[in-house]
C-alpha cells in the first residue's frame, strides 16, 4: 500500500499540507525566521504516536465494555543537542479516569495497540529507546 502526501513551502519558513478535508500548517519559531504560526514536525511526530495508540487503546476498551470516563496519553520525548536533532527515548504515559477499571484490562489493551496495532509505534520503537506508564487517576 504506498501512501503519499505533499507538504508545500508557503514563505520563510510556514508550510503546509492537505490530508483529506484538514490542512495542517507547519512553521518554526520566530528566532529560526519563522513566524510560530503552526506546530514543529518532531512535535507533530508524538502526536501521530499519541493519536495512533490512543485510537487502539480506546476502540479496544470499548469492546471490553470499559467505562473510561476520561483518557490522555502523554508523551514525553527526549532529544540530543546536536544535528540532526533527533528523538533519542519517548515515554508514552496512559492516563485513565472511570469507574472501577481494572489495571489488567488496561494493561492489555495498551499491549495489544504497543505490540499489535499501532503501526507509529511500530516505526518509533526500531529507532528510538521506547517506554510505556499506565497511571489511573
Amino acid at each position: 500500500m504506498k501512501t503519499e502526501v505533499n507538504v508545500t513551502w508557503s514563505e520563510n519558513m510556514k508550510f503546509s499540507t492537505t490530508l483529506g478535508n484538514h490542512t495542517i500548517v507547519l512553521d518554526a519559531s520566530e528566532d529560526v525566521g519563522g513566524e510560530d504560526l503552526g506546530p514543529r514536525p518532531k512535535a507533530l511526530m508524538m502526536v501521530a504516536l499519541g493519536g495512533c495508540t490512543g485510537m487502539d487503546v480506546i476502540s479496544i476498551l470499548k469492546k471490553m465494555k470499559v467505562d473510561v470516563k476520561y483518557f490522555n496519553v502523554k508523551i514525553q520525548g527526549l532529544m540530543n543537542d546536536e544535528h540532526p536533532k533527533k528523538f533519542n527515548e519517548m515515554n508514552v504515559i496512559y492516563e485513565f479516569k472511570g469507574n472501577n477499571l481494572e489495571l489488567e484490562k488496561l494493561e492489555k489493551a495498551v499491549n495489544l495497540s504497543r505490540d499489535k496495532y499501532c503501526g507509529v509505534n511500530a516505526n518509533y520503537r526500531d529507532a528510538i529507546k521506547m517506554s510505556y506508564e499506565i497511571q489511573i487517576l
